[in-house]
């Protein structure tokens, strides 16, 4: 006898059931894509932050070896866009012999927010002892999370790594006038000069030539320098370091850093060639206020 045929209903997926596994799996996508993405990013970084201290470590250890009977250094460049370091031969980059510069390019998503080398942008070591004269540190960060970064750090003693620090839970930081971001509604491209007004002390206003931190396309515009200002007797440095992360032919976003501990002294920042007023004010004790700019948008988000 033969059995009786099963139900067909039973034996296959309807449409209503396709439909849902389809959208399911549609789903996952939209959320793990993102996901994937942002690990990329990570990894690109990490990778980055791996070939620079790697790249120090064998210009060191080019130098010790006497190679070509010179001297080997990293130079940083963060004014062209993407940033890049520079393997080179000489006591320093100005005067190297570019026929052996390595230039390495930064990938698109990641760029060099700080460095911190004396006065420079370069490491050089001294042949017999791997030394170096120019100790302190260069930041390195993802463009779209500035959450990100590493740090790495060279020492007098030649010695060269990463510093590991936790970023604290936005949720948790406290938010003050450290960093703060502008919103400016007006092609800067072309101007002239960013401007420190220090309001007590108009000797040692500083005027920013614009042109010089631009980068090639300029798209991206980096200063970060200190000025001497105070009573003849008793001048203290104020650092700062403004940037902007988008810049066009109708706008762009400044990014100031004013770090309360290294800065005591009333400031105002201008661009000479906005004749209506100011991007932002610092009382001495670093409470900001809103510039009077009429190209200003919106109030200064501290980040």
């Amino acid at each position: 006898m033969n059995p009786k045929p099963g139900n067909k209903k039973n034996q296959s997926f309807t449409l209503i059931e396709l439909l849902i596994v389809l959208s399911i799996i549609i789903i996952v996508l939209i959320i793990s894509i993102p996901a994937l993405k942002n690990f990329q990013k990570k990894s690109t970084l990490e990778s980055l932050t791996d070939e620079i201290i790697n790249t120090l470590r064998f210009s060191q250890n080019k130098t010790l070896a006497s190679e070509k009977s010179g001297q080997y250094g990293v130079y940083f460049d963060n004014i062209n866009a993407p940033n890049q370091y520079i393997l080179f031969k000489g006591i320093d980059f100005n005067s190297r012999d570019p026929t052996f510069d390595e230039i390495h390019k930064f990938s698109d998503n990641v760029r060099i927010y700080q460095i911190s080398l004396g006065d420079g942008k370069e490491v050089v070591f001294k042949k017999v002892t791997g030394e170096t004269n120019t100790s302190g540190n260069i930041v390195i960060g993802l463009i779209s999370d500035s959450s990100q970064l590493r740090t790495i750090y060279v020492e007098n003693s030649g010695k060269v790594g990463l510093t590991t620090s936790a970023t604290p839970l936005d949720t948790s930081r406290i938010k003050d006038s450290r960093h703060i971001h502008l919103a400016y509604n007006r092609d800067v491209r072309n101007d002239t000069f960013l401007q420190l007004v220090f309001p007590d002390y108009p000797n040692d206003n500083y005027d920013i030539v614009f042109q010089n931190y631009l980068n090639l396309t300029k798209t991206e515009f980096y200063w970060e320098g200190s000025v001497l200002v105070g009573p003849a007797d008793s001048k203290t440095e104020q650092k700062l370091i403004i940037h902007t992360h988008n810049l066009t032919e109708t706008s762009a976003q400044f990014c100031i850093h004013r770090d309360r501990r290294y800065n005591d002294k009333a400031l105002q920042i201008k661009i000479f060639d906005d004749g209506s007023g100011n991007l932002i004010s610092y009382a001495a004790d670093g409470q900001e206020s809103k510039g009077t700019s009429i190209y200003l948008l919106g109030d200064p988000q501290q980040q």
